[in-house]
C-alpha cells in the first residue's frame, strides 16, 4: 500500500525538487538521493517504491529540468498528486512516463504517512485512514500509453515496431491498430 508524503506548500519549484548543485548526472539512481533534499532531508530515507507525493498548487514551477522527474522517480515515487502543475513539469512527467495527477482538495485530504488507494482506471484516490475519496482529472489515454511504455522514447520505439509489424500489442493481436490489419468487420475469421 503506497504511503503519502505531503509537501503542502504551493509553488514548490524544480530547484527544491532537485537542487541545482546536484545536476551533475542524468542517471535517476544518482539523482535520487537528493530528491526534495532542501525541503525535507529525511524524504529519501522514508520513501518506498510506489509511494505518492501530495503537493500544493503549481508543483514543479521554475526551471525546465527533467532532472526533477528523474529524481522523484529514481527515489521510488510512483506519482505526484497536486491541484495543478507547472506546465513544463507536467509535460516532462508525461514524456518520462511519470504520473502527475491533478486533484482538487488533495492537500487537505491527507496527512504525511497516510496510506492511499490509487485507482487510475476509476480516477480516484482514497485515504485509507479517513476513507475520504477524491476524484482526479482523468489522465489522457495518450499519457497513460506513454507511462505504460516507460516514457516518450520507449513509446515511439513501440509505435515504430507496431507500424513495422514486429511488435504485437493487445490491439494488434485483435487486428486493431496495425496499419493494413483488417477490422473485425472485415476479417471473416474474427
Amino acid at each position: 500500500m503506497p504511503r503519502v508524503h505531503v509537501f503542502g506548500r504551493d509553488h514548490i519549484n524544480t530547484d527544491e525538487i532537485i537542487p541545482a548543485r546536484h545536476l551533475t548526472s542524468d542517471v535517476e539512481s544518482e539523482l535520487a538521493p537528493y530528491a526534495m533534499e532542501d525541503y525535507d532531508p529525511s524524504f529519501v530515507r522514508r520513501v518506498q517504491p510506489g509511494d505518492l507525493v501530495v503537493a500544493g498548487a503549481d508543483f514543479g514551477c521554475g526551471s525546465s529540468r527533467e532532472h526533477a522527474v528523474w529524481a522523484l522517480r529514481g527515489a521510488g515515487v510512483g506519482a505526484v498528486i497536486a491541484p495543478n502543475f507547472a506546465r513544463i513539469f507536467y509535460r516532462n512527467a508525461i514524456n518520462n512516463g511519470f504520473l502527475a495527477l491533478e486533484c482538487a482538495g488533495i492537500v487537505d485530504a491527507f496527512e504525511d504517512g497516510d496510506e492511499a488507494d490509487l485507482d487510475l482506471a476509476g480516477g480516484t484516490v482514497t485515504n485509507r485512514r479517513s476513507g475520504q475519496q477524491l476524484t482526479f482529472v482523468p489522465v489522457p489515454q495518450f499519457a497513460l500509453d506513454v507511462q505504460r511504455a516507460g516514457g516518450w522514447l520507449e513509446y515511439m520505439r513501440e509505435q515504430d515496431a507496431v507500424a513495422a509489424g514486429t511488435l504485437n500489442t493487445p490491439s494488434t493481436e485483435a487486428g486493431h491498430g496495425h496499419p493494413g490489419s483488417p477490422t473485425p468487420q472485415e476479417d471473416p475469421h474474427a
